[in-house]
């Protein structure tokens, strides 16, 4: 196979976005971090998070992804254990009331973001090499949307349904650019709509949000305290924002400042100019990821991007939305831009992979 030049535009787009997510961490961890005694403790975490992240993009760039096929199914089953190790008491750890992390005392990690990773390769090698049954709704889809669900509701239990909505999202996308037919898609898309329906108005905790997100000020201590503070930050920001360092809102106002609310910082700080900036270079992320994934003569190098641009572009819009009030709170960081050093890390990877296939 011939190998060309990465596409250096798609890099420009990743490294652009992880220096952003390093000033932006830099500026809005320093409060938190006194609480640790070092208000550099999570700049300092982050950067080793960084360095990994670049370690694993480079290995992804080079990565034989014949042998990373090869080795799909072992991996999905390896992720899928892990999902369920976070219910092992001792292994499984909980941060601020949810179960998803396992605690290996001197490592620790998060299974949903090396699920989001393995689902859509192994998605990637089953449509791959299916050709004409993904048409058929009981040999093709069923069983593939039996898989999906298992894993959703494995991490929904945690809970986690933001990370859920963005595996199924991109699941949804998959089954598109795979050659699914359209009333097959309409049906799954229907009983998606349904079932988020139902498990949001079932769920004390998430009718709550929903409250918050429709009527915020209905209780602006309590449920609705989060966006608020959030759309206070983006409101203060004006079109130039009052300077890098300069929110007042990362003042223990607003929770979450340097992991799912950072974008909230970020329009605080940079403004209108810098939000736009930053939704720009997602654009480009994914416009030229789509172009990577359409250029690519094999079938499971097209499926693979498509998936991995669809993962990274939809939890970028999902993130953005919910901090400027459109949607309910998820709980979806901000690809390559929030704190977290397992989401950074598998992020850095999977871009490393479209470069690869923008090689070939």
């Amino acid at each position: 196979m011939t190998k060309r030049k990465p596409d250096y535009i798609f890099l420009f787009a990743v490294f652009a976005l992880s220096a952003v997510g390093l000033i932006m961490i830099f500026s809005a961890s320093p409060t938190m971090g006194l609480k640790l005694g070092d208000s550099f403790y999570f700049i300092k975490r982050h950067l080793i998070y960084l360095l990994l992240g670049y370690f694993a993009l480079y290995f992804g760039m080079n990565l034989d992804l014949s042998l990373i096929r090869k080795w799909s199914g072992t991996i999905f089953v390896t992720a899928l254990a892990l999902l369920l190790f976070v219910y092992l008491p001792g292994v499984g750890r909980k941060v601020l009331g949810a179960a998803r992390w396992i605690d290996l005392g001197i490592l620790s990690f998060q299974p949903s973001e090396f699920m989001k990773f393995s689902m859509v390769l192994f998605l990637a090698h089953l449509f791959a090499g299916w050709k004409d049954r993904i048409k058929d709704f009981w040999r093709g889809l069923v069983p593939i949307l039996a898989l999906i669900a298992l894993i959703a509701a494995l991490i929904i239990k945690q809970p986690d349904l933001g990370t859920a909505i963005a595996i199924l999202l991109t699941s949804f996308v998959m089954l598109f650019v795979a050659g699914a037919q359209a009333w097959h898609l309409l049906i799954i898309g229907g009983a998606g709509i349904t079932g988020l329906v139902v498990l949001s108005v079932t769920s004390a905790y998430r009718f709550r949000r929903i409250a918050a997100y429709i009527d915020p000020w209905k209780d602006p201590q309590g449920v609705g305290f989060h966006i608020i503070q959030s759309l206070l930050a983006v409101g203060s920001g004006g079109i130039f924002g009052l300077g890098l360092g300069a929110s007042r809102q990362k003042f223990f106002y607003l929770p979450q400042q340097f992991t799912d609310f950072i974008f909230a910082i970020l329009c605080e700080e940079l403004g209108f100019i810098g939000a736009v900036s930053v939704v720009l270079l997602f654009v480009i992320f994914a416009l030229r990821g789509f172009r990577i994934a359409f250029a690519a003569t094999d079938r499971f190098h097209s499926l693979l991007a498509a998936g991995l641009v669809a993962w990274l572009s939809l939890q970028a819009i999902i993130n953005m939305m919910v901090v400027v009030g459109l949607i309910p709170t998820t709980g979806i960081p901000l690809p390559f831009i929030s704190y977290g050093g397992t989401a950074t890390i598998m992020n850095l990877f999977s871009a490393g992979i479209l470069l690869n296939i923008s090689k070939r």
